[in-house]
């Protein structure tokens, strides 16, 4: 019988709770053996509704594309370093596009069984608790969905 789980998908923003969900897929990943992704998505449907929009000029919406690109480069090369430093193997994924199609699309094009998000702060409110991406992710995937909140995760992986 086959595994339930056997690749999981960490998506990666530069957010706290994202990096906080990295870390705990990096623990999954080497306690139970699992292949390890991470996908950071450079938003792009976003950058194009804002030159729509006219907030944006064509030359800003490309630098600040850049912009993006760079810190998810960083961003996965950061989460990368975490996954050595635990001795786990890890794939690295930057695509561009809305958020939420491109992790659910590149979830089902290399068969993950597990998507995990980061979680959010307690301070916001409840309206926002979760943003439109993951709600997307959410409603929309056809595999399993963790929300990682785990407020001492940050202990916990200095001592995994």
């Amino acid at each position: 019988m086959k595994p339930l789980i056997k690749k999981i998908l960490v998506a990666i923003s530069g957010s706290n709770s994202s990096l906080n969900a990295a870390k705990y897929a990096i623990m999954l990943a080497k306690t139970f053996k699992f292949d390890l992704y991470a996908i950071y998505v450079i938003d792009t449907s976003t950058l194009n509704e804002l030159l729509l929009l006219k907030i944006f000029i064509q030359d800003e919406s490309m630098e600040y594309e850049k912009s993006l690109e760079t810190n998810g480069q960083r961003y996965l090369n950061y989460v990368e370093e975490l996954a050595k430093s635990k001795g786990v193997k890890i794939e690295k994924i930057l695509k561009r596009g809305n958020v939420s199609i491109q992790i659910l699309e590149t979830a089902e094009e290399m068969n993950i069984d597990l998507i995990l998000l980061g979680g959010w702060d307690i301070n916001r409110s409840k309206r926002d608790l979760l943003s439109r991406s993951h709600m997307e992710v959410l409603m929309d995937a056809k595999t399993p969905v963790l929300i990682v909140k785990e407020e001492d995760i940050e202990n916990i992986f200095k001592r995994f």
